[in-house]
C-alpha cells in the first residue's frame, strides 16, 4: 500500500528544536520510493496522452486552420527588429510543432481516430477531470516545527502537485498558548491542536486536514510546550496538559 492511516512522527534535532509530522505516507523505504516513482511516471505518461488527445481534437477542428492561417500570415511579414531571430523555446509555435511531431509518430497515430469519434462536449470535461485526478498527490503530510526562542511554524501540503506548500511562522512573542480544542463532527467529537496568536481573534489549527488521533494530539501538545517553555512550564501550561489528559480518560 502506498498510503496508510495518519500517524505521528517526531524529529528532535536538538533539545530546543522539535518537528512533529503527521503523514499518510509509510516510512520511505527503497521499495516504496521505487513504487512512488513508477506511479508518478505512469501518471506523467497518461497526462501526456490526454494532452495529445486534446491537441488531436483541436487539430481536427475548424479553429486550428483559422489560427494556423493567421500565424502564417503574421510570420510571412518580415520583422524590422529581428528578421532572423528564432522563436522562443517555450513559444506556442514550438509546442505545437512538438505535439504535431508526436502525433505523426507511430504511437501518436492512435489518437486522431479516438479524438474524431468523441464529441468535444464529452471529451473536454472528461480530459480535464482526468488531468485533475492525475495531479493529486499520493499521501499527505502536515508539520509543526517548534523552535525555542524563535517561534512555531505550521506547514500543510497542497492537494495537487501544482499547489505549493502552505506555511506560516508565528514568532514566540506572538504565541499565546498551544491548546487542545474540540469540535463536533457528525455525531462524534474531534479533538485538534490549535495555536492561540496574540492580537488575532481566530485560532491557528495545526494539522487541519489530517486531524490525528487524540493521543497523538496530546503527545504533540506536551512536546511543543516542553520545547517552547522548557521542561518546567508554567501553571497555565500544566493546567492545559491536565485538561488534555482528562479528555483521554
Amino acid at each position: 500500500m502506498l498510503t496508510t492511516a495518519p500517524y505521528l512522527r517526531i524529529r528532535r534535532p536538538s533539545p530546543t528544536t522539535a518537528e512533529f509530522i503527521v503523514s499518510t505516507l509509510p516510512p520511505m523505504t527503497i521499495p516504496l520510493r521505487l513504487a512512488l516513482g513508477a506511479v508518478y511516471l505512469l501518471r506523467l505518461v497518461a497526462a501526456l496522452g490526454i494532452l495529445l488527445l486534446l491537441f488531436s481534437a483541436w487539430a481536427q477542428s475548424p479553429y486550428s486552420s483559422t489560427i494556423a492561417s493567421s500565424s502564417s500570415s503574421s510570420s510571412s511579414s518580415p520583422s524590422p527588429l529581428a528578421p532572423d531571430s528564432p522563436p522562443p523555446l517555450f513559444s506556442l509555435a514550438i509546442i505545437q510543432h512538438l505535439l504535431s511531431s508526436l502525433l505523426s509518430s507511430r504511437p501518436g497515430s492512435l489518437f486522431p481516430p479516438v479524438a474524431s469519434a468523441l464529441p468535444p462536449r464529452l471529451l473536454v470535461p472528461a480530459a480535464l477531470a482526468a488531468l485533475h485526478a492525475l495531479s493529486l498527490r499520493i499521501g499527505r503530510e502536515e508539520r509543526l516545527l517548534v523552535l525555542r526562542g524563535l517561534g512555531v511554524q505550521t506547514s500543510t501540503g497542497g492537494r495537487t502537485v501544482f499547489h505549493p506548500l502552505r506555511t506560516r511562522f508565528i514568532p514566540t512573542e506572538r504565541v499565546g498558548d498551544v491548546l487542545v480544542n474540540e469540535a463536533f463532527r457528525g455525531f462524534g467529537v474531534r479533538h485538534y491542536l490549535v495555536v492561540a496568536v496574540r492580537g488575532e481573534d481566530r485560532l491557528v489549527v495545526v494539522f487541519p486536514k489530517l486531524l490525528p488521533r487524540l493521543d497523538d494530539v496530546v503527545q504533540v501538545l506536551e512536546g511543543a510546550r516542553e520545547c517552547l517553555y522548557g521542561g518546567g512550564g508554567g501553571e497555565e501550561e500544566k493546567g492545559g496538559e491536565q485538561l488534555a489528559r482528562r479528555h483521554i480518560a
